[in-house]
């Protein structure tokens, strides 16, 4: 119920109040597993994308954000697993198997999943390099790609600020990726970065930023 009251309620409230603009709809699947890879602006990303997809996306979200007892802490539980959110622990490597085991949880059972190949939000608004848990999970599962380029949802929630402003965003997906030609080929890393390379083309090629070849260093305050 929570979920179709966000998905009828909210995001119709969240499209009124920040105008998105949104190009490609059409060229995402409305059934069957697809991985979302997108660019990483703002905080509130993970939520823009959701309300203006065709279709319900999942995302990782902190395990500690599930956690607690109290009235407000449930309730933000329901609402992060009513926009899609999925509980995992981060920061060590045990962590980012655990979360690719659940992102592939998602795809296995034929939902859509939104991944950040940078790792962690662009603070100099530039796209950074890719990291391959997002080659992993398509030659995984052989769920196509979805190349999503956001702008404006830094200014919609800057680092500095609590409260979403109302500003212009625009969402823009790309046409699907399929590399099931490289079926049976998982477990090579130049295979890998190869998928990862084509995905943060594709991605530049939408967002029009400026690529910078190298990972982007996490904030350790980030917590997207």
């Amino acid at each position: 119920m929570l979920h179709l009251l966000i998905r009828r309620g909210v995001a119709p409230l969240a499209r009124t109040l920040w105008r998105p603009d949104v190009y490609g709809a059409e060229n995402v699947p409305l059934d069957g597993p697809v991985i979302f890879a997108s660019n990483h602006r703002s905080a509130v990303d993970t939520a823009v994308i959701p309300f203006v997809a065709p279709r319900p996306v999942a995302f990782l979200g902190k395990a500690e954000y599930f956690e607690g007892t109290s009235p407000k802490d449930r309730l933000r539980a329901s609402f992060l697993s009513a926009l899609g959110y999925v509980p995992v622990e981060r920061g060590n490597a045990a962590a980012g198997l655990a979360a690719l085991g659940a992102a592939q949880k998602v795809l296995d059972s034929g939902g859509a999943f939104g991944i950040y190949p940078e790792g962690t939000r662009s603070l100099d608004g530039k796209l950074h390099r890719g990291h391959t848990g997002v080659a992993a999970l398509t030659l995984a599962t052989r769920a196509p790609v979805v190349p999503v380029a956001l702008s404006g949802t830094e200014n919609l929630l800057p680092i500095d600020k609590k409260i979403p402003r109302p500003v212009k965003v625009t969402v823009r997906f790309g046409e699907p990726l399929d590399f099931t030609r490289y079926d049976g080929l998982a477990a090579s890393p130049p295979i890998r970065r190869a998928v990862t390379d084509e995905i943060m083309y594709s991605i530049l090629e939408l967002s029009g930023q400026e690529y910078v070849d190298a990972y982007h260093k996490r904030p350790e305050s980030d917590a997207a």
